[in-house]
């Protein structure tokens, strides 16, 4: 499981993250959302041990960020929003150099690609260089190199981000489906998404915890189905037309 304890982040005089808690059990999706800007991205760096703290910690299936930030990465699969990408490689090569960076040996690298390709439909373009791609199928690629080591732990910025609804409706299904045995945290501005897929939500705004329940408890708040609506009357605390606080 993630427990994350009064975790904090500052850029000089800056606090995007303040004292945010919370906990996330195996077999949960928790949906991550906020306006731009409020510490959702910072929140996932520091998780992974991309970032430091600047104060509090989390730690992730028992392992601290702040004294073990390898074991740590070792059980986290990570998707960002932007997420880097070798463009004059192939598909294929790109997730079997992934396999190799996350320590696989030679025969596990084959299985390991030929599972991830299947998982995320990556077939038709396995062997196409990846600058050839649609964004949607960029998306597939970086969705496949977070899962290409089978963690216990998926973080995962905009998964759907760039997806037509066929595509989001894939992608949706495979974490809910990985979500049996893992925990799950996925940043999104789409409520259709949390309801789809996530089992919590907590909404952040300048760095702050404003909201932590169920996914069907925050769909509720909104009447008009409109998560903007819903994130300005949480962080105004101003009635906002078909939210109920």
């Amino acid at each position: 499981m993630i427990r994350v304890t009064e975790l904090s982040k500052s850029f000089g005089e800056i606090k995007a993250v303040d004292k945010i808690s919370f906990e996330v059990k195996e077999g949960e999706v928790l949906g991550f959302l906020g306006p731009n800007g409020a510490g959702k991205s910072t929140t996932m760096k520091m998780i992974t041990s991309f970032i430091s703290p600047s104060g509090g910690d989390a730690t992730v299936f028992g392992k601290s960020i702040l004294s073990e930030p390898i074991e740590v990465r070792k059980k986290i699969g990570y998707m960002p929003e932007n997420a880097p990408l070798y463009d004059d490689m192939t598909v294929d090569e790109f997730l079997h150099y992934t396999a190799q960076l996350r320590g696989l040996e030679k025969k596990g690298q084959v299985k390991a690609v030929e599972k991830v390709i299947e998982m995320c439909a990556l077939k038709d373009v396995q062997f196409q260089t990846i600058e050839t791609l649609s964004k949607g199928y960029k998306r597939r690629t970086s969705m496949a190199q977070a899962l290409i080591h089978d963690p216990q732990v998926l973080i995962l910025d905009e998964p759907t981000d760039g997806l037509d609804p066929n595509q989001k409706h894939d992608v949706r299904t495979l974490i809910k489906s990985l979500a049996k045995d893992k925990c799950v945290i996925l940043s999104t501005h789409i409520l259709e998404e949390v309801e789809a897929v996530c089992t919590r939500a907590i909404i952040i705004s300048s760095g702050k915890k404003l909201f932590d329940g169920e996914a069907s408890e925050l769909k509720e708040k909104s009447s008009l189905g409109r998560i903007d609506d819903v994130f300005r009357a949480i962080t105004t605390g101003q009635e906002v037309q078909g939210v109920s606080l």
